[in-house]
């Protein structure tokens, strides 16, 4: 379903306003889309991200964005990285999924979470319950979207949510409902409920994780009876690109010397940590590095953001052809 997919996580881009600012981002996925990423992917946040900017930079409504990209795109399907479970009733964010999958005539996918971003859901007046709490309600609101997704008019009574005859129409367009993806890398709860309800996973975890995960949620399918083989698996990782290794270079440092850090000065374990996501180099060298580290312990796909390159049309379409070419259109 996703092999090469691209994430946007930043609407902050200089020289650009606000009346602008929604054509550089559909610029941006358009070409990416052309390039061969099969996805398109917001983040469903309010503030921006520590790492990727101050709190009041800008952030799209991630719903609201998806209904325009789905008029402006044609072929990439159309998803959070990912939606927080505690931000919206389970039955209306159905509704939006459906909504989407309409617009885009059948792109949509529903990305979900178990959500963590603290410092937005106090701000907003958002509950922020503990893990374990959050954890129930992402399982209860999966089972909910999907039965409302298939048009079974569900009753739920959950222990957080439920719903009564809850109507669907219209219908999405994809036979059965959007694909569910589970973002995320607990190996308690998170693949678990992976393995049991979702026909994806994005993995958030380090490069040197994957395997382990992967066999983790093997045993969790084998538990439920499933074929892990089932559940389309991807990786999300961060890419620094430059057209030789010195200009990759050169701009992950810029890109550090934003945040007020400079990597000469990072620890080794910093210098790991930072490398253990992130991909840095000339298109065909990250091609190269996801077939060596994210394909060959199993994944199907990567997804991908740009923090160094957010509206940089050419950089995302580079790097998107190369990985197309290297993981294949065909996996």
């Amino acid at each position: 379903m996703i092999h090469v997919g691209l994430q946007m996580p930043n609407f902050t881009f200089p020289g650009v306003d606000d009346e602008h600012l929604f054509e550089v981002v559909a610029g941006v996925a358009t070409a990416g889309e052309r390039s061969g990423f099969d996805s398109v992917w917001v983040m469903d946040h309010f503030y921006q991200l520590p790492f990727l900017g101050p709190p009041d930079a800008n952030m799209l409504e991630s719903y609201t964005l998806l209904g325009g990209l789905a008029a402006r795109t044609t072929t990439a399907r159309l998803g959070t990285l990912v939606t927080g479970v505690t931000y919206r009733n389970p039955a209306i964010l159905a509704k939006q999924v459906t909504a989407i999958d309409v617009i885009s005539k059948g792109r949509a996918v529903l990305g979900i979470g178990a959500a963590w971003y603290e410092q937005e859901h106090a701000a907003l007046g958002v509950r922020f319950p503990p893990v374990a709490e959050r954890m129930d309600r992402l399982e209860e609101a999966v089972r909910i979207c999907r039965a409302m997704f298939r048009d079974e008019r569900p009753t739920f009574a959950g222990r957080y949510y439920s719903v009564d005859g809850a109507i669907n129409r219209p219908a999405p367009v994809q036979a059965g409902g959007p694909p569910i993806l589970i973002g995320g890398s607990g190996e308690r709860r998170t693949l678990r409920i992976a393995a049991e309800h979702a026909d994806a996973l994005n993995l958030i975890t380090g490069r040197e994780d994957i395997a382990r995960k992967l066999e983790v949620l093997a045993g969790h399918c084998a538990t439920v009876g499933r074929d892990p083989k089932t559940i389309n698996t991807t990786w999300l990782a961060s890419a620094i690109v430059g057209s030789t290794p010195s200009e990759a270079t050169a701009a992950r440092d810029a890109f550090m010397a934003g945040r007020g850090l400079k990597w000469e000065d990072l620890g080794e374990d910093m210098r790991q940590a930072a490398l253990s996501r992130a991909l840095v180099g000339t298109p065909e060298a990250i091609a190269q590095e996801i077939l060596d580290v994210a394909i060959a312990p199993g994944l199907d796909g990567v997804i991908l953001n740009f923090p160094a390159h957010s509206a940089d049309a050419d950089a995302v379409a580079a790097v998107g052809a190369a990985v197309r070419k290297a993981v294949g259109g065909d996996r």
